[in-house]
């Protein structure tokens, strides 16, 4: 798709068709990076998105404990 970069105060914009925006899910912030002379917008990623939606208990491990090497010294720590 051919468009024009448009002025917009001090700076240059270009309208993006909302079946463009809707396609990419795009929402009001984006990222934007630069490689060679390519720009590129990205929908902005949430840090840790879906966590706990990807969390399956029954893959846990349950003695992750017993694979830590015992205690040299049994004794109670004093402060």
């Amino acid at each position: 798709m051919r468009t024009n970069i448009r002025k917009v105060g001090n700076s240059r914009g270009v309208i993006i068709p909302a079946a463009l925006l809707a396609a990419c899910e795009l929402s009001d912030e984006v990222e934007l990076t630069v490689q060679g002379k390519t720009l590129i917008i990205e929908a902005l990623r949430t840090p840790r998105q879906n966590w706990f939606t990807a969390f399956k208990p029954e893959q846990a491990d349950d003695d992750v404990w017993s694979e830590l090497p015992p205690d040299e010294d049994d004794e109670e720590w004093s402060w």
